[in-house]
């Protein structure tokens, strides 16, 4: 049985950074591509940032590009994102997902098998 357990989220201050992490376990974490989305109050969830299983490809949403960095240690099984500039719209839940394949596919959920429970980041203004 996969599983996804996040951690690092908190409250920050806008313009802070945090570091979000997701330990995998449960199969081949190195061969799937891994995901970060997030879920506001009200809003969908949405998608945030992908990697391939090597890490030699990263997808972003628009909305984070240049503040967040997906990256993987396959030694580790664990996917970080890390996130700087952070602003008040960037308030949700976040959730890691484990992907059905190697290759980044989309930024639908379903191209994701697996989810973790996520971590709740709150950013004040």
């Amino acid at each position: 049985q996969v599983q996804l357990v996040e951690s690092g989220g908190g409250l920050v201050q806008a313009g802070g950074s945090l570091r979000l992490s997701c330990a995998a376990s449960g199969r081949t974490f190195s061969i799937y591509v891994m995901g970060w989305f997030r879920q506001a109050p009200g809003k969908e969830r949405e998608f945030v940032a992908a990697i391939n299983w090597s890490g030699q490809d990263t997808r972003y949403a628009d909305s984070v590009k240049g503040r967040f960095t997906i990256s993987r240690d396959n030694a580790k099984n664990t996917v970080y994102l890390q996130m700087n500039s952070l602003k008040p719209e960037d308030t949700a839940l976040y959730y890691c997902a484990e992907g059905t394949s190697q290759y980044y596919r989309g930024r639908s959920g379903r191209n994701y098998d697996y989810w973790g429970q996520g971590t709740q980041v709150t950013v004040s203004s």
